[in-house]
């Protein structure tokens, strides 16, 4: 057994015995007739049983499901960035997280479509409880974040996956993908959480820690949805949280939110890959000689990256004058715009709950604010 077993996807050798299991499942049959509506279920079903490598499932199937969801819940993709970065080059993808599946499956969308490598990606076992969801994700090429563990537990989780992902880029020439937090931003602000990239630091064997981030060769991403399909759902977690009170999910919560977020409605799409963080990596190692700085740095770097590359749509700039009674941006939106979001706003919120309200349209609000802090972004 590879120490790595209890987390990794499918090496190509499961691959078809995988989709033998799940080529009939009810699940499987709803994604593939949404994918080829115009394909007899036999057709798909015996191709996906001559599948025998996650590439070949990845191309035939997954890229076009993505398609298919990209023309019937978007207005489009559009993306900057992809140009300058190495065909053959693997990358260590960290990005803003807004939605469970899309953001890295739009993000491969783009790499394969731009010849670049591929990523292998992080999901939270917690998305994947249900037995096909779990197939489903090693045939995608992801790897699974332990969730929900004791802190010693936690601490060898960590450590094993730090080395997993060092194993995929330095060794696999493999690209990864990760959240720059854990969970999704429910709020607006994207953060990198320090503990993200302390996990990451942990299979390093260098005395410069920041020689180490240079060899996986970060790439900051930021993703950005015109209309989020989950802000709606996103409310309940905001208002517990504004009360002081303990949140709990219900039992099937993530799974609908999996759901929604593919299905509806997101209007324009832009993702922005940055450049790879390689001088502002030196610059923090001349500065700091402590590693819990330098960690904070680097958080702050990537951040500096996604927030200042941050496609603004007109529904950011509408939630900031509408939260701040003010006509500051309305040269950068229509009427029609703006009573579109308006309508919005009455089909999923209750109005006279002034919190709720609130927190929708700082959902909205608070990408103009972070990106204002930079000289010219606005």
């Amino acid at each position: 057994m590879s120490k790595f077993d209890k987390i990794r996807p499918f090496y190509d050798v499961e691959v078809n015995e995988a989709l033998h299991k799940v080529a009939d499942h009810p699940m499987m049959k709803a994604m593939m007739s949404f994918t080829f509506p115009e394909v007899d279920e036999k057709v798909w079903i015996e191709q996906l049983k001559r599948t025998h490598s996650i590439r070949d499932f990845q191309c035939n199937f997954i890229y076009q499901a993505v398609l298919k969801v990209l023309e019937k819940s978007s207005d489009g993709l559009t993306t900057s960035g992809f140009e300058k970065l190495d065909k053959h080059t693997p990358y260590l993808y960290i990005s803003n997280h807004r939605d469970i599946i899309l953001d890295t499956s739009l993000l491969n969308t783009c790499l394969f479509d731009n010849g670049l490598v591929m990523t292998a990606s992080a999901i939270g076992d917690n998305l994947v409880k249900k037995t096909f969801l779990h197939i489903l994700s090693k045939l995608n090429r992801n790897f699974l974040v332990q969730r929900g563990l004791a802190p010693r537990e936690l601490l060898q989780s960590s450590k094993l996956m730090s080395e997993y992902i060092s194993q995929l880029i330095l060794r696999e020439n493999r690209s990864v993908w990760i959240a720059q937090r854990e969970g999704r931003t429910k709020d607006g602000n994207d953060a990198t959480h320090p503990g993200v990239l302390k996990m990451l630091s942990m299979a390093s064997d260098e005395s410069n820690l920041m020689e180490y981030f240079k060899k996986l060769k970060i790439v900051p991403v930021s993703i950005s949805y015109e209309y989020d399909p989950t802000d709606a759902l996103k409310m309940p977690q905001l208002m517990a949280e504004a009360n002081d009170e303990v949140y709990i999910k219900d039992k099937n919560e993530d799974f609908m939110t999996l759901l929604s977020g593919i299905m509806g409605q997101k209007k324009r799409i832009h993702i922005h890959v940055g450049d790879v963080l390689d001088t502002e990596l030196d610059n923090i190692a001349s500065e700091f000689d402590n590693s819990n700085k330098q960690i904070q740095a680097l958080a702050q770097a990537i951040d500096d990256s996604i927030l200042n590359s941050y496609k603004l749509w007109p529904t950011n700039y509408i939630a900031y004058d509408l939260l701040n009674n003010t006509n500051k941006f309305s040269h950068l939106y229509t009427e029609k715009e703006k009573s579109l979001f308006e309508r919005r706003l009455e089909i999923r919120i209750d109005e006279n709950n002034p919190i709720e309200m609130q927190g929708f349209l700082a959902m909205y609000a608070n990408p103009v604010v972070n990106k204002s802090k930079y000289e010219n972004a606005i």
